[in-house]
């Protein structure tokens, strides 16, 4: 799985390119790329192309794969930013299936049939504390998206409108201050995320936000995901919480205010205009306002931060990368570009960039530039040459 965005084809190529040099076809080999570029304008910011350019290179991903690498889960459409950066919960579903129904949008106007490529669409949610809400959140999320895509698409593959998840519990809820407590708070959420359905899970170390995980705080949360799976039981049962009146309520509110909101998003000419706009950005930095002033005021309390505060605490040992990593990759890379043959680098390069001006797929390019050598960064910026760049619009 590849936590990758606006350089996702070069990352999946390079995966191709290795697979192929090691015997395994790319017919045979699966994962994930993250590849959502949406929800990089939203709220994370490490877009390098226009929108437009972006959605282009998605869904030329979308096509190579359906055709080529057919295992691959070619998008992971993700609200984890997105509520990282401030948004309510109604804010994260809403957002994350509006840009979803963008990508479905745009792949049809290339004209993708809806079930070559809706089958490896794949989803990516926070989990924060409200246990009864956030799972269900993932419960409501699951549905509407059903209701959305066999209502418009009317797909004939059944796996075209099932949201398959991944969670992550909330890095920006993890406190630097007595970070022990931490431990609480992932065990929650990853509780609530298996209690909502999610396929994949992914925990926290309790030195979230201090640093990179040393080994004992990662061992941590493996075992608290373990001992999640292997004790408690709520694994063994599908919707553990169905038929429960408060999470029913919970889940119908989510699932109309969520629809009321992506209905909103579709006056504005859908998720690129309104990004455009900056509508989700707005919205985004108005709740993440009003939550640190409530936090300040103490209306609502974090322990450790407002609540339960100790004058003198110990910090656990950090993880201190080893700098002599980085060196030996720039030396690494220098070697390669003095050993490569530079007239064949330059000939594909040039073939990217004529490329970019047209309407042909880029997937086969960019695996053949690395074939020839070519650096991520080189591939890049002969894209750039035509795509240009992205600011946001001033003031989001």
């Amino acid at each position: 799985s590849m936590t990758i965005n606006a350089p996702a084809m070069v990352l999946l190529a390079m995966y191709v390119v290795v697979a192929e040099e090691n015997g395994v076809s790319r017919n045979q080999i699966r994962g994930t790329i993250q590849n959502d570029i949406l929800k990089e304008y939203i709220a994370r910011g490490t877009h390098i192309f226009p929108p437009e350019q972006s959605m282009r290179l998605i869904t030329d991903i979308f096509e190579f794969c359906a055709n080529e690498i057919p295992l691959w889960n070619t998008i992971s459409i993700s609200g984890y930013h997105i509520r990282e950066a401030g948004s309510t919960a109604i804010q994260e579903v809403a957002f994350t299936i509006s840009n979803a129904l963008a990508y479905v949008d745009a792949a049809l106007e290339k004209g993708l049939d809806i079930d070559t490529f809706a089958p490896r669409l794949s989803f990516f949610f926070n989990c924060h504390n409200d246990f009864f809400e956030e799972a269900s959140k993932f419960r409501a999320a699951r549905k509407l998206w059903h209701d959305l895509i066999t209502e418009r698409y009317d797909p004939k593959n059944p796996k075209s409108s099932m949201l398959r998840f991944h969670t992550q519990v909330a890095g920006v809820s993890l406190t630097a201050q007595q970070p022990l407590n931490n431990i609480a708070r992932v065990t929650i959420q990853a509780l609530a995320a298996v209690c909502g359905g999610t396929q994949s899970l992914h925990t926290n170390s309790y030195d979230e936000a201090l640093g990179l995980p040393t080994e004992k705080s990662a061992t941590v949360a493996l075992r608290t995901q373990q001992i999640i799976a292997e004790e408690s039981g709520v694994a063994s049962i599908v919707d553990p919480l169905g038929g429960s009146h408060y999470v029913e309520m919970l889940t119908a509110e989510i699932y109309q205010k969520s629809k009321a909101k992506i209905l909103e998003i579709e006056k504005l000419g859908g998720a690129m205009k309104a990004i455009e706009a900056g509508f989700q950005q707005r919205e985004i930095h108005e709740t993440a306002w009003s939550h640190l002033t409530k936090v300040e005021s103490g209306e609502r309390k974090i322990v450790g931060i407002n609540h339960g505060v100790l004058e003198d605490e110990e910090m656990p040992p950090l993880l201190k990368p080893d700098p002599e990593l980085g060196n030996k990759q720039k030396t690494k890379l220098a070697a390669l570009r003095n050993e490569r043959n530079t007239e064949l680098t330059e000939d594909i390069l040039q073939k990217i960039r004529v490329a970019s001006s047209g309407t042909d797929n880029l997937f086969p390019l960019v695996i053949e530039a690395l074939k020839r050598d070519c650096t991520l960064g080189e591939i890049i910026l002969a894209m750039k040459d035509e795509f240009g760049t992205y600011m946001a619009p001033s003031g989001f």
